[in-house]
């Protein structure tokens, strides 16, 4: 079983991709502290490796079940599946919590990653689970219409040109 790790993802990859899906969120709004996280490996399928976001936990949510696609991490964060996406190694960088200077955020993030560990198993299962609902019932289920469209943004991450490295 594979170590679930959090990741930060370029920007620019971001506002990309969010371009062709709708529910892929941006990095960070002018009003947020912090840049959004993103929990990965969570499925490497087709020779992509796959990332789910973070999203704070909301009052909404104390209401809500989990589902396949919908996981809560505590009272800290969900992960939502269905807005997985692909991306390229080079534009995803793992967060070292310890480099986390506001120590209210750290303890946070820390907080969420214990129960994340906690959660691999499942995460895992259920990202390859949302992955192939998606593939074999494209829009007749109501699972599959809110998932990404995985197969566009496959050809859309092999699409990306990776920008060079200024020397």
């Amino acid at each position: 079983m594979a170590d679930l790790e959090i990741y930060e993802i370029d920007s620019a990859y971001i506002a990309y991709l969010s371009t062709f899906e709708e529910h892929l969120f941006r990095n960070k709004k002018v009003t947020q502290d912090f840049s959004r996280k993103y929990i990965g490996i969570v499925i490497e399928i087709n020779g992509f490796k796959y990332f789910a976001p973070l999203s704070s936990f909301k009052q909404k949510h104390n209401r809500l079940c989990e589902t396949v696609d919908f996981i809560k991490v505590g009272i800290y964060a969900v992960i939502n599946l269905n807005n997985m996406f692909p991306a390229p190694m080079p534009l995803c960088k793992s967060v070292k919590i310890e480099n986390i200077k506001n120590e209210h955020y750290k303890n946070l993030v820390r907080a969420e990653y214990r129960i994340i560990k906690q959660k691999t198993e499942q995460i895992l299962s259920n990202a390859k689970d949302v992955y192939n609902h998606k593939m074999i019932n494209d829009g007749k289920s109501k699972l599959s219409q809110r998932c990404n469209d995985f197969k566009l943004l496959e050809e859309k991450c092999k699409e990306y040109k990776i920008p060079t490295k200024k020397k």
